[in-house]
């Protein structure tokens, strides 16, 4: 090498043939000798003609000096040269070994990085070295020299990875190379900035390389700056913002992105002098919070500078499940519109598809954080089994009571409740509505602030225990429960003692009701593994969309793996950072741990040259020099041509326009892609309608109203049904608006069943219970606003005292999984004995039976009792009258069963109620209303 000029040549000896341009000038200056004069007359006329071609008897100097050029050139570009050669090499000539951390901590200078790297491997390439090449950031393998050429190839492939470089994992090849090359050059290119403090091991033997004088590293002033932690707090979204130095930058905005990219909202953020650590706070309204799905530090393109949010750091995925019937879902008469409300700033509330047959099952499917049950009743084995494994794995249960709750019982609740409940102010109450105690320093919601105006009517009681008090969340002034909760397995259980709307209480409408909603959802985690046959099944997402060493999402690479749905570690190369699984329930994975912090590397303690990153970068100039021989080449040959006339420049210009001609009708024609894209493609056909087409049973069944009664699968059972709901029928049509159509039998295990409003069942003793599929089918019904008119037909066998009959056993054992409500005889004031008729009772073929329909709230002080909340019917009434036999006719309109009273309008009265009945359950409960009646009274002029 020429030391004190900034060249160097890879072949030096080529240059010898310099000396030899002395003699190639002089070549090029010989001339043949001058021709000998002699006079000849004839040719005196010859002599005075000008000539064609002239040709001078030596070359000019210039053309001389262009030539000269050409072969100077040339010789040069043989000898290999390189501008900016390394001069800092370690002074080996062994395989040289590249280490170059590729991880997002190069991102701000990777393009300089890459150079250096280069330039590195051209000097080994010049020297006639191998060269071996490790990306830190990769996965461990062993390490294998190749040809300079070979190792530069695998340079440009090495890519900037979005993690942080596993170092220490690569120690164990690096031993080995070591061993088997012993004189190797090793060169790191450093980003100096340390992750987790692991890179112990890996410096400590550096250090042992450069005490040898085999290590020299490339690195610049570690100013990267990373977020991590980023938190949705009550007031802000909050993120770390890290730096490895006091000179790294002090300040700088965080800026906070959409799904789509969009800015939604500006942090800054300022270091303290001697901070590493400081907090960006985004004051944003809850709802524009929640949108937030990036945050970046702006102005800086790496994955450290980017903190993914997904819905762990938004909200929790709650469901709520009320086991109240489809009419009363409406705002403010809905038993969970409170709920929903209340949890909706912070939290994403899921609930079951409409007339779903599985609504718990549904929504546990749906990864769940809480799971809210308002008023649920009996659970059946399978669903109860399912639940109870929700809460084992660490998943939030909340019930809050109801009549329903009242009067079943389980074991999901996290005490032991008494059947009923107790009333306090009601007109048989001695005791006045009682307002909340001051919450414990061991309840959970210690802290908040007691709304004084908040008041308890009714309750569900907890029967007494030893630790009820350990148990008790919240208590009425006289010390009993409210709200009561406990850790079963991994979960909570938690219990409200009163309903979710304002029916026992107004604790939904106080602010207290929202933090202790807020308090209970905060209690979940992330959503717990599966357990299976005793085996923890962890659910695992698979990356959709992962950041690139500059922040910027692109496909997951083929080394991407899925991860745990409870993963929280910082990004690898098999879980880069970026978005897994589905849109609607994915994971983030970002760079860095929240617990993570960055720091600078001791470099200079290794005792190795320490070279800059931005130094200028050797180039190989022999293209450029043979590009400019080449130039000078075809100057030389014009020059001649000129020298010689044979340019005629008059040819030229004839032959200018037609060549100009021909080079705009070149241009002008298109090309194979200008003629694919001027063909339109064919506009798409319409996509073919999927869905399975209608039955025409359904149509049918949906052209008209239409009643129902259950087959049974008795034939003398199913007539009379038939006989029933025909002469049922024949009434309607003739004393109502309504023109029901022909009643159909239907199969409740295959049929579908919300096409009839009303379903008449009559109880057979000794058939097969239906499955729990087709008993949570008719749940589904009578939740969805149907009405089932559960006949046992044994008013005559009941005997005070006696027991209940083989029919009532059946209904017992038919019931006893279902969410049915409290029942309660039909009162003498309810809204189904004013329906159509007004009716003092409820008779069939017999008149002896009670009919039962769903309780209503308790009577106010004034002794009135409330319609059900909603424009709703009771979803079962139960009878033992026999109401299909007194309705049966023949075909000619006679009546095929006698009554078995004395009354002879019997049969009149019991037509009259299936008439209220089919009103009930078309109409509702609006003649209960009397808001209107001032109204209807004014305009009826009384």
């Amino acid at each position: 090498m020429l030391s004190s000029l900034p060249i160097a040549f890879s072949a030096p000896l080529a240059l010898i043939a310099l000396a030899l341009l002395p003699v190639l000038w002089l070549i090029l200056r010989v001339t043949p000798p001058r021709p000998k004069r002699i006079d000849f007359p004839p040719l005196k006329i010859v002599r005075d003609l000008i000539p064609q071609r002239e040709t001078p008897a030596h070359t000019p100097w210039w053309l001389l000096a262009l030539r000269m050029a050409v072969a100077a050139l040339a010789i040069l570009a043989v000898a290999g040269p390189v501008w900016n050669p390394v001069r800092d090499a370690a002074a080996l000539r062994g395989p040289l070994l590249l280490l170059v951390d590729n991880g997002f901590g190069a991102a701000t200078d990777w393009l300089e990085r890459q150079a250096i790297a280069e330039s590195r491997i051209m000097a080994a390439a010049r020297e006639g070295r191998p060269v071996a090449v490790v990306g830190l950031a990769e996965a461990p393998a062993g390490i294998a020299l190749a040809e300079p050429q070979g190792a530069l190839e695998r340079l440009r492939a090495l890519g900037l990875q979005p993690h942080a470089p596993d170092r220490s994992a690569h120690l164990q090849r690096l031993e080995a190379f070591w061993r088997a090359q012993p004189q190797a050059e090793t060169v790191w290119v450093a980003d100096g900035l340390g992750v987790g403090g692991g890179d112990a091991d890996f410096l400590a033997r550096l250090k042992q390389e450069a005490s040898a004088n085999r290590l020299s590293i490339h690195a610049g002033p570690p100013e990267q700056r990373a977020l991590a932690a980023p938190e949705n707090l009550a007031g802000a979204l909050t993120v770390k913002v890290l730096r490895p130095t006091t000179n790294a930058a002090a300040s700088g905005q965080v800026r906070a992105l959409d799904l789509k990219g969009l800015p939604l909202g500006d942090a800054p953020f300022v270091f303290g002098s001697s901070d590493l650590e400081t907090t960006a706070r985004l004051t944003l309204p809850i709802e524009v919070r929640n949108a937030v799905s990036r945050l970046e530090i702006a102005g800086e393109r790496s994955a450290g500078a980017v903190a993914l949010l997904d819905d762990r750091a938004k909200r929790r995925r709650v469901g709520i499940v009320s086991g109240a019937t489809a009419d009363t879902a409406q705002p403010l008469l809905s038993p969970t519109y409170y709920v929903s409300r209340a949890l909706s700033p912070f939290a994403e509330i899921r609930e079951p598809r409409a007339g779903s047959t599985d609504p718990v099952g549904e929504l546990l499917a749906q990864n769940l954080s809480v799971l809210i049950l308002a008023d649920i009743g009996a659970l059946d084995g399978d669903t109860a089994a399912k639940v109870s494994a929700f809460v084992e794995r660490g998943g939030v249960l909340l019930r809050f009571a109801g009549a329903r709750l009242a009067a079943s019982s389980d074991e999901l609740t996290p005490v032991r409740l008494r059947r009923g409940g107790r009333t306090l102010g009601g007109g048989l109450s001695w005791e006045a509505p009682r307002k909340l105690a001051p919450f414990t320093r061991e309840s959970p919601f210690f802290g908040s602030s007691l709304a004084e105006d908040v008041r308890v009517t009714r309750q569900i009681l907890a029967e007494p225990e030893p630790d009820l008090a350990r148990k008790t969340w919240a208590a009425l002034e006289d010390g009993t429960p409210v709200v009561t909760g406990e850790r079963r397995g991994d979960g909570v259980l938690a219990m409200v003692h009163v309903t979710a709307d304002t029916t026992w209480s107004n604790l939904p409408l106080s602010g207290l009701f929202v933090e202790m909603l807020r308090k209970i959802v905060a209690m979940s985690g992330t959503t717990a593994a599966e357990s299976q046959g005793g085996e923890i099944k962890v659910e695992t997402l698979s990356p959709t969309r992962v950041l690139d060493g500059q922040g910027a999402f692109r496909s997951p690479p083929a080394t991407a793996q899925p991860v745990a749905r409870n993963f929280t570690g910082r990004a690898t190369l098999a879980h880069p950072p970026g978005i897994y699984g589905p849109t609607d329930g994915a994971m983030a994975v970002n760079t860095l741990a929240p617990a993570d912090t960055l720091a600078a590397l001791d470099l200079a303690a290794l005792g190795a040259p320490m070279l800059p990153i931005d130094q200028p970068v050797a180039r190989d100039i022999r293209p450029q020099l043979l590009v400019l021989a080449l130039l000078l080449l075809v100057a030389d040959t014009l020059a001649t041509l000129w020298l010689g006339g044979r340019m005629n420049l008059a040819r030229f210009r004839r032959a200018a326009p037609a060549a100009l001609l021909l080079a705009v009708a070149l241009v002008a024609l298109p090309g194979p892609d200008t003629a694919q894209a001027q063909q339109q493609p064919a506009p798409p056909a319409p996509p073919a309608d999927q869905r399975p087409p209608v039955p025409r049973d359904l149509v049918t069944a949906a052209s008209a109203t239409r009643l129902a009664y259950v087959l049974t699968g008795d034939k003398t059972v199913d007539d009379m049904s038939k006989a029933g709901m025909a002469g049922l029928n024949i009434v309607l049509g003739a004393r109502t608006a309504l023109e029901p159509g022909e009643a159909a039998g239907v199969d409740v295990s295959r049929d579908e069943l919300a096409l009839y409003p009303i379903l008449y069942w009559p109880v057979v003793a000794g058939r097969p219970i239906p499955s729990a599929e087709t008993l949570r089918k008719v749940e589904a019904y009578m939740k969805g606003g149907g009405l089932v008119i559960f006949d046992t037909r044994d008013a005559l066998n009941v005997r005070p005292g006696g027991g209940t009959t083989a029919e009532g056993d059946q209904l017992r054992r038919m019931l006893q999984t279902l969410d049915i409500p409290e029942l309660e005889p039909i009162p003498r004031d309810h809204v189904l004995t004013k329906t159509f008729y007004i009716l003092d009772g409820f008779v069939g073929r017999y008149d002896s039976g009670t009919t039962w329909v769903e309780v209503l709230p308790p009577a106010s002080e004034d002794g009135r009792r409330p319609a059900r909340a909603g424009d709703n019917v009771s979803p079962i009434v139960i009878t033992s009258n026999d109401l299909a036999s007194a309705w049966a006719v023949g075909r000619r309109g006679e009546a095929l069963v006698p009554m078995s009273g004395s009354d002879p309008r019997q049969r009149e009265m019991a037509l009259r109620a299936g008439v209220n009945l089919v009103m009930y359950a078309l109409t509702g409960n609006y003649k209960a209303d009397q808001v209107h009646v001032p109204a209807l009274l004014e305009r009826l002029g009384q």
